[in-house]
């Protein structure tokens, strides 16, 4: 893996922090994010935003990952601000160091877009998910309206390059439906305020047949 450039290194995880905890964004982060119960695993754990939405009655245990040390400093501040023992490793998605069917949920929010391999990534976390395992996703992506679309496509190589990897394009549900996972809730719309061409959200839960 290719060291990251200043920008990335420094400029980029402020961005994320930032942006990804927007109001709107937290909402819906409140209305996902808690469902999480039992052995629970975040990808894209950097930055620790998370963290305080967790139902401490309901998680036994917390584990997850990410590339970027700068993030994982704050997702290990977090973790320490709120008092329970977390495992968090530094590592890519496309190759999660847990064994198989280690966890009751799966939590990913914001983290799709900028992964490497999305197809490889959800077969990773489809592998560490238990059957009958829920994966609880909030993410970014591919917009549904063809004109919204065209402009997606447009602007996402630069948008790439100032945004730390972060794809526009990238389908959600149905990448997710591709990976193997059953789909139970599915829901998306725009952000308010936020510009079309990076405002469409998606957000539900998908459980591993089994």
């Amino acid at each position: 893996m290719a060291k990251p450039g200043l920008w990335d290194k420094y400029v980029v995880p402020r961005m994320i922090r930032c942006a990804c905890g927007q109001p709107e964004i937290m909402h819906l982060r409140r209305a996902v994010v808690p469902q999480a119960a039992g052995a629970v695993f975040e990808l894209g754990c950097g930055g620790g935003i998370n963290q305080p939405l967790y139902d401490a009655a309901a998680v036994t245990s917390f584990a997850g990952i990410d590339p970027s040390p700068e993030l994982l400093a704050y997702a290990r501040a977090a973790a320490q601000h709120r008092g329970w023992p977390v495992v968090l490793d530094e590592a890519a998605g496309e190759a999660i160091p847990f064994a198989d069917a280690s966890f009751d949920t799966v939590v990913t929010t914001y983290t799709l877009c900028s992964v490497a391999d999305q197809g490889k990534v959800l077969g990773e976390l489809y592998r560490v998910l238990r059957p009958g395992g829920r994966l609880l996703f909030l993410e970014h992506g591919h917009a549904p309206d063809p004109g919204v679309a065209v402009w997606q496509r447009r602007i996402e190589p630069v948008w790439k390059r100032l945004m730390g990897g972060c794809h526009l394009t990238r389908p959600v549900g149905d990448a997710i439906v591709a990976a193997g996972f059953d789909l139970t809730q599915r829901e998306g719309r725009y952000l308010p305020r936020a510009p079309r061409f990076a405002g469409w959200m998606e957000w539900g839960v998908a459980i591993r047949p089994g």
